[in-house]
């Protein structure tokens, strides 16, 4: 509401052009109809945030790149493997396997095993209720090697740490975890401090009020962000951001 608030103050100010900078669009889990009489939020806030007045959105990671489609105006969808593959390289784990938490990450997942030369597993899993989660197989070998889960976002932390048991009960070695947004509701960080999740690297997308974690780390996307707003108001490409080798994330 804050953000649709000052979209139309600076519509009424006669900014020329007002670009909203969105690293966590909220409300995009819901972006189809999974059940009868449910509302498609995602669709929602990009009607909202398009009639307050918003020439263009620069957002990161959205829970469906397809989201991009419900809006009428420009969008630009940045990447945050593009700073979380730079630190894993940096750290020089051996002996390492990318893993998706579940069928719907596995493109995300694959690209990180890309750039890190990895093999990909995945683990097939169902859930039979909201925010709940039961692991049912894991496709591929995590036997004596170290593990890194890839995900969009860690919410309530049930996939995730499920996932983190289930490579462990199966032999994997040392289990780490990344993330773009970390929501952290509920008790997702007592879940990551008793589960074999050694270190979960997440991005700074999100600030919630959680209680302090001592197996999180967090790795900034704001000289990201920076550059594609100067790019944007340059007039010049923003999708060779992803073309470059390196972004900084000091």
């Amino acid at each position: 509401m804050e953000l649709l608030i000052m979209i139309d103050a600076a519509k009424r100010a006669s900014a020329s052009r007002i670009t909203a900078v969105i690293p966590y669009f909220g409300y995009a889990r819901q972006d189809r109809k999974d059940q009868p009489r449910v509302s498609i939020t995602a669709k929602l806030i990009a009607n909202l945030l398009t009639t307050a007045g918003a020439d263009r959105i620069l957002t990161m990671d959205l829970h469906a790149p397809q989201i991009q489609g419900f809006f009428d105006i420009p969008v630009d969808h940045l990447y945050s493997s593009l700073i979380l593959i730079n630190h894993f390289k940096q750290m020089k784990i051996e002996n390492l396997v990318v893993a998706s938490p579940d069928v719907g990450g596995v493109k995300l997942a694959r690209s990180y095993a890309k750039q890190l030369e990895t093999d990909l597993v995945i683990v097939d899993k169902r859930r039979p209720k909201p925010n709940e989660s039961e692991i049912l197989n894991i496709i591929g070998d995590v036997s004596g090697k170290n593990v890194l889960l890839v995900d969009d976002m860690i919410d309530t932390a049930g996939t995730i740490v499920n996932a983190a048991k289930a490579m462990k009960e199966n032999g994997a070695l040392t289990i780490y975890a990344a993330c773009t947004h970390p929501i952290l509701s509920g008790n997702a960080v007592e879940r990551i401090e008793n589960s074999p999740i050694e270190k979960v690297i997440a991005t700074d997308t999100v600030v919630t009020n959680h209680a302090p974690c001592s197996k999180l780390e967090v790795v900034s996307v704001a000289q990201l962000f920076a550059e594609a707003i100067k790019r944007i108001y340059d007039d010049s490409s923003v999708s060779s951001l992803f073309d470059e080798p390196k972004v900084s994330n000091k």
